[in-house]
């Protein structure tokens, strides 16, 4: 992860003076207990699978990754000269965590993985990507999602 203090400026005054929002705590809508739920990964890592088109600057749209693609197949095309991707090259679990979400699976926390996950482009604006997550939601629910875990990276 990149650390504020050792950047360059002008990047870091400008991320620092960022507007950081905050939501309620209460889910959106209610739902079937966890241990029903159909859980989803959308990740805002640039991820993508091998052999799909990489993510470009101020890209807004998502990316596909089917449920039983190994890691070592997936890519972080992520455009950010500051990102810092050590992490996800250790574990993937840090940006994209399936083995985990698989984990709650078997362990019957949850009710089910998805079929298929989704990541975005961290470094856009979020306003810009909402038509393309407004066109995410109902592949979801036609996949019998009921939960995303959303991981902001």
């Amino acid at each position: 992860m990149a650390i504020l203090d050792q950047m360059p400026e002008p990047m870091r005054t400008h991320l620092a003076r960022l507007e950081c929002p905050t939501y309620g705590t209460h889910p959106w809508v209610e739902g079937p207990p966890l241990t029903q739920r159909r859980v989803a990964l959308v990740s805002t890592a640039g991820l993508h699978v091998k052999g799909d088109r990489p993510f470009g600057l101020l890209a807004d749209d998502y990316r596909i990754i089917p449920g039983d693609t190994p890691a070592r197949e997936l890519v972080m095309s992520h455009v950010s000269a500051n990102f810092d991707r050590t992490g996800f090259q250790q574990d993937w679990n840090v940006v994209f965590p399936l083995d985990r979400l698989c984990g709650l699976a078997a362990n019957g926390v949850i009710g089910s993985v998805a079929a298929y996950h989704y990541s975005f482009m961290g470094a856009t604006d979020p306003e810009k990507m909402e038509p393309n997550a407004r066109s995410l939601a109902p592949v979801l629910k036609g996949d019998g999602v009921d939960a995303v875990l959303l991981v902001p990276v």
